[in-house]
């Protein structure tokens, strides 16, 4: 399973909301850069960075902070977070990033994601499925959709997108655990998906049972920060594990 550590960036800083509420937002001294150094430095291979001003105003914000990273580290990149345009995908990938993370267009704009897989590939994109009460959540979590969760990645599975995270928003930066039945459920509804873990992670037994249910990573963010899992303890899950 993989160790996917989690950089939320609000004007160009380290953050994380709770719930996705962007008035219950706590900052962090790090920067995006050094975070990323620091866990390149401890073995860590993939990061998911989030432009969550991008997400917000559906545009992308922070350029600067994908463009320092992804130039000064090694690391295996998804970013999104405002990703509304073709441009937006080139850019992306010009940068040298791995994986282009779309959410909001996915679901409001299906017509124009169905063309950049075409255009780009499915293996290209990262699929954001945030969720509340199994509906997905939409611009920066703060609209919900009349789209249902299964149905949604069904969808995209079929067009060849098989690497989808999917976030609790009632579970996020709470630190209460992961939706485990909600990932159960995926899994025996999409066995092939690559599904990767996100929200309430806080522990390392957690981590164990996402592995063990059939989650193919986890996006860890609020537990590092908080240091409720260490990382140390990530490098020897990884170890044990044998996989990132």
């Amino acid at each position: 399973m993989q160790i996917i550590p989690a950089i939320d960036i609000i004007n160009g800083k380290c953050v994380r909301l709770t719930e996705g509420d962007y008035t219950r937002m706590t900052e962090y001294t790090s920067s995006p850069l050094e975070l990323a150094k620091m866990y390149e430095a401890n073995g860590i291979e993939r990061l998911h960075l989030v432009d969550l001003d991008g997400a917000k105003a559906g545009a992308v914000q922070n350029w600067k902070v994908a463009e320092e990273i992804s130039s000064q580290t090694k690391l295996i990149v998804d970013f999104g977070g405002g990703v509304k345009t073709k441009g937006d995908v080139c850019r992306i990938i010009d940068l040298g990033i791995s994986y282009v993370t779309v959410g909001s267009i996915a679901a409001k704009n299906q017509d124009t994601f169905f063309q950049w897989i075409k255009e780009f590939g499915p293996n290209r994109f990262f699929l954001g499925a945030d969720v509340r009460d199994e509906m997905i959540m939409v611009s920066g979590w703060t609209e919900k959709s009349s789209l249902s969760l299964i149905p949604f990645l069904e969808k995209y599975f079929e067009k060849g997108i098989l690497s989808v995270f999917c976030t609790d928003v009632s579970k996020d930066g709470k630190l209460e655990g992961p939706s485990i039945e909600l990932y159960k459920k995926i899994i025996t509804q999409l066995p092939s998906i690559n599904l990767i873990a996100s929200g309430g992670v806080s522990s390392l037994t957690e981590l164990h049972e996402l592995a063990e249910i059939g989650c193919s990573g986890v996006i860890i963010g609020k537990a590092i920060y908080e240091h409720k899992i260490s990382i140390k303890e990530l490098t020897d899950f990884i170890i044990k594990t044998g996989k990132n």
